[in-house]
C-alpha cells in the first residue's frame, strides 16, 4: 500500500513529463500549420478599439502566435489517466492500482468535462484561426463565423442543466455546505444553484490574455482542491487536481514571456467547465468564491463595464477585464500577472484553512 501523498503526486509527476516530451512536437505542428488567428481581435470587437486597448494588444504577437496550446493541458491528463488504468488492468498489482485513479464516484465526470471542454474549445478555436471553415453551416456563427455567444451559453446552460440533475438525482445532492454556517439543505434548488455556479465560473475564461497568466492562477486554484480533495480523503480527485495542475506547469513553462502559445478556448474551456465539477463533488462548491477570487473578479469587472456602459453610458474600468484595466493604467504585463498569482495563493490557502477550521 503507497502513502496517499505518492497517490496524488507521483501521477502529477507524471503528467508534467508527458506533456514536456509532447510540447515540442505540438508546437512544431501549431507552427506549421500556422494556427493562429488571422484577424487582430480589435476586428472582431469594434467597440473596444481604442488608446486603452491598443495600449494592451499586440496585434502583431497575437496574429503569429498559435492559440491552440491549451491542448497540452487536456491531452497530457487523458494520456496520464490512459496509462495509469492501462497499467492497473494489465499489471494489476496494489502498487499499480492504487496509482489509477479513474473512478466511477469521483473522477470519470471531471474528466468527461475535461474532454468535452477541450473538444469543444478547440472547435471554436479553429473557427477564430480560419473564419471561412465550415462557412457554409452558418446557423449559430456570428459575422466572422466564431460561435455566438448566445449559442454558446445555450450550450453551457444544457450542459450544467444535465449534470445539475445528475447531482441531484443520481448522487443525491440536496444540500450545500457553507463556511461556518454548515449544511444547508435546498432540495430541488440544487439544480438551478448548480447552473448559477457552472456560468458564473464559465464567464471567468476571460482571465486568459497575458502570457502566464490564466495557467498561474489555475494552477494555484486546481492545486487548492488537491489539497481539500487529500484533507477529506477523497484521493482520487486529489489526485486528478494535481494531474491538471501539472499539466498547467508545463503550459507555464513555455508559457512565460514571450508565449511560445496561447491557451486559447480549448485550454480555457475544458478548465472552467471541469473545476465546478470538481468543487461539487468535493462539497466545496462555494470555495469557489473564495479559493477562486482572481475569476470571480475578474468576470464580474467584464460584467459591470457592460452594465455600466449601456444603462449609464460611462465605463468603470479603462478596459475591460480587470487584467487589462490594470494594465492601461500603466501596469506591466508581468507585474499584473505575479500580483494575479500572489493574490491566488492568499485566496487558495484562505480557502484551505477554511476546510481546516470547519
Amino acid at each position: 500500500m503507497i502513502s496517499p501523498i505518492l497517490k496524488v503526486f507521483l501521477p502529477s509527476l507524471l503528467t508534467f513529463l508527458i506533456g514536456v516530451f509532447l510540447t515540442p512536437y505540438l508546437t512544431t505542428w501549431m507552427y506549421k500549420q500556422r494556427l493562429w488567428k488571422k484577424l487582430a481581435r480589435e476586428d472582431n470587437n469594434p467597440d473596444e478599439i481604442s488608446v486603452a486597448y491598443a495600449s494592451v494588444h499586440n496585434v502583431e504577437q497575437e496574429v503569429r502566435t498559435p492559440r491552440v496550446g491549451g491542448v497540452i493541458i487536456w491531452v497530457s491528463v487523458v494520456l496520464t489517466t490512459i496509462i495509469l488504468y492501462g497499467i492497473a488492468t494489465i499489471i494489476p498489482a496494489d502498487f499499480s492500482i492504487e496509482l489509477d485513479y479513474l473512478s466511477f464516484n469521483q473522477t470519470l465526470l471531471p474528466m468527461i468535462t475535461l474532454l468535452f471542454g477541450g473538444i469543444f474549445g478547440l472547435f471554436e478555436d479553429f473557427l477564430e484561426i480560419n473564419p471561412d471553415w465550415l462557412s457554409r453551416f452558418r446557423t449559430g456563427l456570428d459575422p466572422h463565423h466564431t460561435i455566438n455567444s448566445k449559442y454558446l451559453i445555450s450550450m453551457v446552460l444544457i450542459v450544467a442543466g444535465v449534470f445539475g440533475f445528475w447531482f441531484y438525482s443520481k448522487l443525491d445532492y440536496h444540500s450545500i455546505f457553507i463556511p461556518i454556517l454548515g449544511v444547508w439543505n435546498i432540495g430541488w434548488w440544487f439544480i438551478p444553484y448548480f447552473i448559477i455556479m457552472m456560468l458564473g465560473v464559465f464567464s471567468s475564461r476571460v482571465i486568459d490574455g497575458i502570457d502566464g497568466l490564466a495557467g498561474g492562477v489555475m494552477s494555484i486554484i486546481y492545486g487548492a482542491f488537491g489539497i481539500i480533495g487529500l484533507i477529506q480523503h477523497q484521493y482520487d480527485i486529489a489526485a486528478l487536481c494535481f494531474v491538471i495542475a501539472g499539466a498547467l506547469l508545463v503550459f507555464l513553462w513555455f508559457n512565460v514571456p514571450p508565449a511560445r502559445f496561447y491557451m486559447g478556448e480549448t485550454g480555457m474551456m475544458a478548465l472552467v467547465l471541469t473545476l465546478p465539477i470538481i468543487a461539487f463533488l468535493l462539497d466545496k462548491s462555494l470555495w469557489i468564491i473564495i479559493i477562486g477570487f482572481p475569476l470571480v473578479a475578474t468576470a464580474f469587472s467584464s460584467f459591470i463595464q457592460i452594465i455600466s456602459k449601456k444603462y449609464f453610458g460611462k465605463k468603470i474600468f479603462r478596459i475591460a477585464p480587470l487584467h487589462h484595466h490594470f494594465q492601461a493604467i500603466g501596469w506591466s504585463s508581468p507585474k499584473v500577472v505575479m500580483r494575479y498569482w500572489i493574490f491566488s495563493l492568499i485566496a487558495a490557502i484562505t480557502g484551505v484553512l477554511l476546510v481546516l477550521v470547519g
